[in-house]
């Protein structure tokens, strides 16, 4: 059984952000209806136990918009979404996170929003902090990091919840070398442990190290999913003379 399957979802949003009720109420007798942006159209695929893929495609191509809907973070405008299995996103620095908790509020909180067990956060609360680097600012005041101690903290509670999937949007390009390295590091123990990961990135160097599959999304559209390689063969051409769609 499939731990994420996309049956033909198509996402949208109404152009001109957030409205009022009064705003809303004002389209419900409009003659026409209002513009909307078609985040998505139509994907479809699904991803096994234990498979790794990254979702490529330019600024604007939908990526975000689709782990939003694997995170549960969004519900599909068509289609249907269905995950199997406890859910680690990465989707944006310190998401979850307050900046007036410390850090090892923090720490408690993020984990139980992510289906951590009070025992199990309190049993690996040393190993959380430990992996993150963060020593003795645990206990300061979230608004006193870094963005870079902020990353380390998330991921380190999210690589420790034992997911079954575990989502990565383009989050370790911040940080020291020496923490990716530990990242890399996490992600491949995790896969080894048979876990899933989602990875979104612009890097051709960091997809093909930790995917053996992509999915390009060009304008909310599935252009190519296949082998990693194959599909950043074609999405590198994709590109317009002397640009480049990725980073080497």
């Amino acid at each position: 059984m499939p731990l994420i399957a996309f049956d033909r979802v198509s996402k949208t949003f109404s152009l001109g952000g957030p409205k009022l009720l009064r705003a809303h109420m004002v389209d419900l007798f409009r003659a026409t209806p209002p513009k909307r942006f078609w985040a998505l159209k139509a994907v479809s695929f699904q991803l096994e136990p234990g498979e790794s893929m990254a979702v490529i495609g330019r600024n604007g191509a939908g990526k975000s918009t689709l782990l939003s809907l694997v995170a549960g973070l969004a519900e599909p405008a068509e289609g249907s979404v269905t995950v199997n299995g406890r859910v680690a996103a990465l989707l944006e620095l310190g998401s979850g996170f307050h900046p007036d908790l410390t850090g090892a509020e923090n720490l408690q909180l993020n984990a139980s929003l992510l289906g951590m067990s009070r025992s199990r956060t309190a049993r690996l609360f040393d190993t959380i902090v430990d992996f993150s680097g963060i020593g003795d600012f645990i206990n300061q005041p979230l608004r006193t990091y870094s963005s870079g101690m902020v990353v380390r903290l998330a991921f380190s509670v999210a690589a420790h919840v034992d997911p079954n999937v575990l989502i990565v949007d383009e989050v370790l390009a911040v940080g020291d070398q020496g923490f990716q390295a530990k990242c890399f590091e996490k992600i491949s123990e995790l896969k080894r442990a048979g876990k899933t990961l989602l990875f979104v990135s612009h890097s051709i160097l960091l997809v093909r190290q930790l995917c053996e599959r992509a999915l390009w999304l060009d304008h909310g559209e599935v252009m190519m999913d296949g082998l990693a390689d194959e599909v950043i063969k074609a999405y590198s051409g994709s590109a317009p003379t002397g640009a480049s769609p990725v980073k080497a």
